[in-house]
């Protein structure tokens, strides 16, 4: 991955959280951020009213700012065309039903390039800079080692499924800012249906009520209690709930994995619970897949998979894989990469951090390769 950091960049970016009941104002510098965020209503069902919040919320964020901001970027929920900024119809936000240009709307506003994205991409990018990718290559570049990755696919686990891709310091949306759409994949154990049904809250949820019984409404995290031994239930049974939840990611992951060939990251507020569904995870993608004709199984993966935050998984991941060989008839050396692997970890960000400073990362970048000076 191209040596980039912005962790001393002395530029700001404006920054939004786009939900369908308020809108969170802030900005960006270094990293970090830099006011006290703004808060404003959406108005979810009125263009007018909304537009005019989201105006009068840079505005003020803006006014706190003591540069000028280089660019405006952030995530905004649901389907849209982001490459040309135009908001496509949300569920929760009816007002942008049709097709509303927001990116270009803004950018007229304030003069200042404009970069809308999926939550899920801003999630990758940001671990691809400041968060699990640069993390690993550390490690291997301290303990002598001359493996690097350069790409990463990210994934978030939460209300719903969502993940992004990260090349070689850029990140992949596709030619319809489409890429990475895994809620989609065909789910394992219930193949007529998409992926996210059996890795999302309502799956989890789903499956405590399954293998229990207990038909009471239980969170994620009363889930996670039950299966720690620190709330009254069935452990056993939330137990298995966050492993099919880690079977069927495990595929989701295996199958993206196959493409990208880079290290994994897993976001979203349910990988807190990954002690119980990384094993079942990581098992799927060192798994075997059978031949048609009975000539028995192949590796799942060309590559092995291992669990980042297991001490004994990580240290075999980051033990031998990279070593010099001789070019024949030279005393030159070249690396070879005997072992393909694979790192599997959880955020180390956080997913709302990771995707503020992936909003950040990506409008520097995209100004950088435009030539534009910094400010």
């Amino acid at each position: 991955m191209r040596n980039v950091s912005y962790n001393n960049d002395i530029r700001t970016v404006l920054t939004l959280d786009a939900g369908g009941t308020n809108l969170v104002f802030s900005a960006v510098r270094s990293n970090k951020e830099i006011v006290e965020p703004v808060t404003l209503p959406t108005h979810a069902d009125n263009l007018d009213k909304c537009l005019a919040n989201i105006v009068a919320g840079f505005e003020a964020v803006i006014k706190n700012c003591k540069n000028k901001p280089a660019a405006i970027s952030f995530a905004f929920p649901g389907p849209a065309d982001y490459v040309n900024g135009v908001i496509g119809d949300l569920p929760n936000l009816p007002a942008f039903r049709g097709g509303v240009a927001l990116g270009p709307y803004l950018k007229e506003k304030f003069g200042i390039p404009v970069y809308i994205n999926n939550d899920g991409d801003l999630f990758a990018y940001g671990e691809a800079f400041a968060g699990v990718l640069p993390d690993i290559n550390a490690h291997f570049k301290k303990i002598g080692s001359h493996m690097r990755y350069n790409n990463l696919f990210g994934i978030t686990l939460g209300t719903g499924s969502g993940g992004g891709i990260v090349r070689n310091g850029e990140l992949f949306l596709g030619d319809n800012g489409a890429s990475a759409e895994i809620w989609v994949i065909r789910n394992k154990k219930y193949p007529e249906c998409f992926s996210e049904e059996g890795v999302s809250i309502r799956a989890v949820k789903r499956s405590y009520r399954l293998f229990s019984g207990d038909k009471a409404e239980y969170t994620p995290k009363d889930i996670f209690e039950i299966a720690e031994g620190t709330r009254k239930g069935d452990a056993a049974a939330a137990k298995a709930a966050f492993a099919e939840l880690g079977d069927i990611a495990g595929n989701q992951i295996a199958n993206v994995s196959t493409v990208v060939d880079g290290i994994v990251v897993i976001g979203g507020g349910l990988a807190a619970a990954h002690k119980y569904f990384m094993p079942a995870l990581i098992a799927e993608m060192n798994g075997k897949i059978a031949c048609y004709d009975g000539r028995g199984e192949v590796d799942r993966m060309e590559s092995k998979a291992y669990n980042l935050e297991d001490a004994k998984d990580a240290e075999r991941f980051y033990k031998g894989g990279s070593v010099l060989v001789k070019i024949p008839g030279s005393n030159k050396e070249v690396v070879y990469n005997k072992d393909k692997k694979i790192g599997v970890a959880i955020s180390k960000l956080g997913t709302s951090k990771a995707v503020a400073v992936g909003a950040y990362s990506f409008a520097l970048n995209e100004i950088d390769k435009t030539g534009a000076a910094k400010k």
